[in-house]
């Protein structure tokens, strides 16, 4: 199960969480340790310090290679006594340019911006992926965000950073920049992890897509260094579990990568909005099922399902819920009877609870 990985662990303890706000232009003197201010369009980068941090990248899962170069950056603008911006794009360029060949969503921005507040960043700049900034070449996007305004000291990357229309500007362009604009490039080596197959891979977005696609939860967990979360408004259901004396939570489709069809482990938090999930520290331990129930027939949707082993909650449908993935329990098959699936779903909320620890 997921507690088995180390790195976890370890990204925990990197984690910081910021309690004081600060508005308005920061100086590098005057550096406040607050929430993670978010500012979307160029006009506001005059918020963030002269002379800061900056990391760029789309961060589409913040998984443990972004976190490492975040750590990295986060460590040089302590020294520095400023504070450390990072610059994403919304929605991911590839969705603007060819939707057709748009990549799975790892985190929704609401999620990408409540990790990257933990992992210590200090000012997000979520700037609007269009043709026109995306079709900017290497020197004009150099010219036009870092150095007539956001204007950092340090920029932190990892060595396989491109920029610029088509990707053509590398790691090594923008040192080239910027030693010629006064800005120094500090470039991170990629992560790599230990599959469950004892395999070594460097992490990557498209790595952990592959994973969770095909079920492997606890080796896209160990590279996102957390557990894969799922977050969307929760749904009315066909009444088929508390048929059954397993009554579920429904949720709607998120916009996100959806484990492969499947019985997991997890745990859920529940809130009146996307941001009460995130801000929740209630656990529920659960089992979850996604699949097409065709036990009941051939017809039905993917369903997305929560059954809460240790409570009943008076939970509302447009109520909104958070799923973790600790755990896979198992594969989805098609049983012969109502009863059958019945003893088979005893089975599974066992196993939960061992996995779980309760």
């Amino acid at each position: 199960m997921f507690g088995r990985h180390k790195s976890f662990i370890e990204q925990r303890q990197l984690w910081s969480y910021n309690h004081r706000f600060c508005e308005g232009r920061v100086e590098k003197s005057d550096v406040l340790e607050g929430i993670m201010r978010t500012i979307a369009t160029i006009s506001e980068t005059g918020q963030v310090a002269e002379g800061c941090v900056l990391t760029i990248g789309n961060f589409d899962g913040v998984h443990m290679g972004h976190q490492e170069i975040v750590a990295a950056a986060s460590r040089i603008a302590r020294e520095k006594g400023t504070e450390l911006a990072a610059m994403t794009f919304e929605p991911h360029p590839v969705a603007v340019l060819y939707p057709e060949r748009a990549p799975g969503v790892l985190t929704p921005l609401s999620l990408k911006k409540h990790v990257l507040g933990q992992c210590g960043v200090d000012v997000l700049i979520v700037l609007k992926g269009d043709r026109e900034l995306l079709g900017l070449s290497p020197e004009d996007f150099v010219k036009r965000f870092l150095v007539e305004n956001i204007r950092p000291s340090v920029v932190v990357e990892g060595s396989d950073f491109n920029f610029g229309a088509a990707r053509s500007g590398s790691i090594e362009t923008l040192s080239e920049f910027g030693a010629e604009n006064g800005f120094g490039v500090r470039v991170i080596d990629p992560r790599k992890i230990k599959l469950s197959t004892g395999q070594l891979v460097k992490v990557s977005s498209t790595m952990i897509r592959y994973m969770l696609e095909s079920g492997h939860i606890t080796d896209a967990a160990a590279a996102l260094g957390r557990p894969y979360r799922l977050c969307e408004e929760i749904i009315p259901g066909r009444g088929i579990g508390r048929k059954l004396g397993f009554p579920t939570l429904n949720m709607k489709k998120p916009g996100q990568v959806i484990p492969a069809e499947g019985v997991y482990a997890g745990f859920v938090k529940i809130g009146n909005d996307p941001e009460a999930v995130l801000l929740s520290e209630d656990k529920l331990p659960a089992v979850y099922s996604i699949g097409q129930a065709r036990t009941y027939g051939e017809d039905f949707p993917l369903l997305i399902e929560a059954h809460l082993l240790e409570c009943n909650l008076n939970v509302a449908v447009g109520q909104f819920m958070a799923m973790d993935f600790i755990d896979r329990i198992r594969a989805q098959h098609k049983f012969n009877t109502p009863e059958e699936l019945s003893r088979q779903i005893t089975q599974d909320c066992d196993a939960a609870e061992r996995i779980l620890a309760i």
